[in-house]
């Protein structure tokens, strides 16, 4: 018996989704004159210790040597044609914008919107006459245009809505020999439903999954078939769009921009050596304090969360911990700082430490002051203009422009990461071409 479902009243777009194969490493080989699809190449973080971890592994290292963008450098096979390379964060941004002017070509900019540095919907449902081209033509065109100028192979999947596209994107193109596909709402039973396991559905993830195999609902079809009243009980809203995406049915419109409020600001470095000087630990959590206490006061924003996690060495015995405090609202760093000592004394057990994540959120948009009744008001408020002058330094001239002396002693790792990008290396520091970045570990 077959089942249908009436799409007359949903979207009927021709939507792109473009994404670069494996951007940073393809990006790597093109600087180089090699074949992004044929060059073994890794973009490896922090590769000088052992636990380097890999941001992007080529078509050729993953397919032929099974590495993936989350190993480890201790992971990696020791091949004599495996390059490995550290990361050039600006160099990714200026071929992300290379490529970003190419899609302006061949769409309005309302019409594309950026999802990732190396993936973009792309509109196409109002040009295809101007192009004399389909949907699937106009793809074909913008992979040449990016090949042609960038030396860079990229997916598409086209579809009649944004979800659509992306499960193309996603399920077909990445493995067809034109790495294209067309998904359209006729194709829904016969491609999305069999898409296996649930996992690979874009927006389900390992814990969606569980809740779902809780009510018997183990594929796509059996989501698809399931009961939307009960899907909604279950998981409110996204229950809904459970189903609907079951279905291949997506009414987000491509034009409308959503501008959201950050809900936390963080940071989080893993450590280079193992910690075991517990004086160093605190002025590394001191550091990272001052580093985010900016971040919220250029936002004009003030906490009354902090959340503080600390992640002991593998060969400690223990995990860490992650705790957090309700504290009154302020972007000071100096006070958030005595409030992430005030966790960290309390629960670190003194094991080496190896990683440590600091995060600020549940904000107050003002940039009034919460005076401490204990404290004099001409000394806060002194201090508060003190951190001001500061960011102001360090925004015009960088923040190793003006640290405090301790990030010059042993253990400190505010000024070396002040240097990165993205929490990777930019690029930046060294200008001798593209083999000099190469590394042998």
């Amino acid at each position: 018996m077959s089942i249908k479902m009436d799409y007359s009243e949903e979207l009927h777009e021709d939507i792109i989704c473009v994404d670069v194969k494996s951007f940073y490493a393809s990006v790597e080989c093109a600087e180089r004159g090699l074949n992004p699809l044929k060059t073994m190449l890794v973009v490896m973080s922090n590769g000088e210790n052992a636990g380097g971890l890999v941001l992007s592994a080529s078509s050729a290292a993953k397919k032929n040597l099974g590495i993936s963008n989350v190993s480890r450098k201790y992971d990696l096979p020791n091949h004599p044609d495996l390059l490995i390379v550290p990361p050039r964060m600006s160099l990714y941004l200026e071929k992300n914008k290379e490529i970003l002017s190419i899609f302006r070509k061949y769409a309005t900019e309302e019409d594309i919107l950026i999802y990732s540095i190396d993936e973009a919907f792309i509109k196409v449902t109002n040009v295809k006459k101007l192009f004399k081209a389909d949907a699937y033509q106009i793809a074909r065109m913008i992979q040449q245009d990016i090949f042609h100028h960038l030396n860079l192979y990229t997916t598409a999947g086209i579809g009649d809505n944004m979800l659509l596209a992306k499960l193309a994107l996603d399920n077909e193109a990445k493995y067809t020999s034109d790495m294209k596909a067309e998904w359209r709402y006729n194709d829904v039973q016969s491609k999305i439903w069999t898409i296996h396991p649930i996992t690979n559905f874009w927006g389900i993830g390992n814990r969606t999954a569980l809740r779902l195999h809780r009510l018997g609902i183990n594929t796509i079809k059996e989501l698809a078939l399931a009961n939307p009243v009960q899907l909604k009980n279950q998981f409110g809203v996204i229950g809904e769009q459970l189903y609907a995406h079951s279905w291949g049915i997506d009414r987000s419109d491509i034009t409308e921009k959503h501008l959201t409020l950050e809900k936390s600001y963080s940071n989080s470095q893993i450590l280079t050596k193992d910690y075991i000087v517990r004086a160093e630990i605190e002025l590394v959590i001191k550091e990272m304090a001052d580093q985010v206490a900016r971040r919220i006061r250029q936002h004009h924003c003030q906490t009354t969360c902090i959340h503080l996690t600390i992640g002991y060495s593998s060969n400690s015995n223990e995990v860490g911990f992650s705790r957090q405090m309700k504290i009154s609202a302020t972007n000071s760093t100096k006070l958030l700082a005595h409030y992430c000592l005030l966790l960290f004394n309390k629960y670190y057990s003194g094991a080496a430490t190896r990683q440590i994540s600091i995060t600020y959120s549940k904000f107050i948009y003002t940039t009034d002051i919460q005076l401490d009744l204990f404290q004099e008001p001409d000394s806060q408020i002194g201090q508060l203009n003190l951190e001001l002058l500061v960011d102001h330094v360090r925004d015009k001239y960088g923040f190793a422009s003006l640290v405090h002396a301790s990030s010059l002693t042993n253990g400190a790792t505010a000024i070396k990461r002040s240097h990165l990008l993205g929490g990777h290396a930019s690029g930046l520091m060294n200008k001798k071409g593209a083999n000099s970045n190469d590394q042998s570990f």
